[in-house]
């Protein structure tokens, strides 16, 4: 009886470890804090991982800045600190060049359209994913900042001509196109865009309908003027390769498909948190201004040559620059004409 026992109690101890190591904690650093609609999509992400895997892979999100800081996201994860998580390619020029295509001011301010763009060029590109390989890093998914518009005090932009002379916070190829149009730029992060229209530090500051509404801004500003020109596109989730190369065939179609679901998810989320903001800002009294399109087609003139320039470095780091933009617009009006003819995903029947 005793034996019995003793090779039961075995038994169910075999069976336990085979289920444990069934199982998979994959550790994913995030430098934001877990608010919002990209902290939103990035916990389904995780959820859907576990869920098409049956339980057997989970993904534990370090928020915060954690494990790293978003300026040493690339590095960490490629010597193994997280297994897999957010890089924003503005803070690595070099090593995510394949990727800062979706950062180029460009006639792409659908945020759905952008990011499905971005996704299928990321896969399909034989070029970027050897160029993430030689870092040992695998694309996993991306976001969106969604549509580049810009707040302002006391004053309204209406012609490209307005810029003129404004003290005005703004980053990447948007930042040196509105310097191009006589701005004086002021070196700020969006978090203290507040306080600086507050005290008269900035006239106007280059924003997200959606960030505008989370940091209050509708307080301190009087107009708000939708470019109808571009986003920044260029973050998104990348993996260890070595780690993500130990994963089964199965796993790694998982955590694609579900990358791709991740953009569908914060295309709805992202969506209607602008829509919101937009309210939000008119509630408050707020100018809400459509730059008419011959002024925005001012702007995108004007930034063409950042975009030149992405291609020049592209050629230079041993890519096809031309191919690639050529791709992506390609890919622009694919899903622009998908999201025309049947919808956006989470409105379809």
């Amino acid at each position: 009886m005793k034996a019995l026992l003793a090779s039961t109690a075995a038994a169910l101890c075999l069976a336990a470890a085979t289920i444990a190591s069934a199982d998979t904690t994959l550790i994913l650093g995030e430098a934001g804090p877990n608010r919002g609609a990209r902290a939103a999509a990035l916990q389904s992400f995780a959820d859907d991982v576990t869920a098409r895997t049956n339980g057997e892979v989970n993904i534990d999100i370090q928020w915060g800045g954690a494990l790293f800081k978003a300026n040493a996201a690339a590095q960490s994860i490629a010597d193994g600190v997280a297994d897999l998580g957010t890089v924003i390619a503005v803070y690595f020029p070099q090593e995510m060049l394949s990727y800062s295509f979706a950062d180029l001011p460009m006639r792409n301010e659908d945020a759905w359209v952008g990011m499905r763009a971005t996704d299928e060029l990321m896969r399909t590109s034989d070029a970027i994913t050897k160029s993430l390989a030689d870092q040992n890093l695998v694309y996993i998914g991306t976001f969106t900042t969604s549509a580049v518009n810009i707040a302002c005090k006391d004053v309204a932009i209406r012609t490209v001509e307005d810029i003129s002379s404004l003290k005005v916070r703004g980053v990447g190829a948007y930042g040196d196109t509105f310097r191009d149009f006589g701005a004086n730029m002021v070196a700020m992060p969006i978090y203290d865009a507040y306080q600086g229209l507050d005290t008269g530090l900035l006239d106007c500051s280059q924003g997200y309908s959606y960030a505008v509404a989370a940091l209050k801004q509708q307080e301190v500003m009087t107009s708000y003027t939708l470019l109808n020109w571009g986003q920044v596109g260029a973050l998104g989730i990348f993996m260890n390769k070595d780690v993500y190369d130990s994963l089964d065939a199965e796993t790694q179609s998982a955590m694609a498909d579900a990358g791709i679901a991740m953009a569908d998810k914060l295309g709805e989320l992202i969506t209607a948190a602008n829509d919101a903001a937009l309210e939000t800002m008119k509630d408050a009294g707020v100018e809400v201004v459509d730059l008419p399109a011959e002024e925005r087609d001012k702007l995108v003139q004007q930034g063409k040559q950042y975009v030149d320039e992405w291609v020049e470095r592209a050629n230079a780091a041993g890519l096809d620059g031309t191919s690639l933009l050529e791709q992506y617009r390609t890919l622009l009006e694919k899903y622009a004409e998908e999201r025309d003819s049947q919808g956006y995903p989470w409105a379809r029947g």
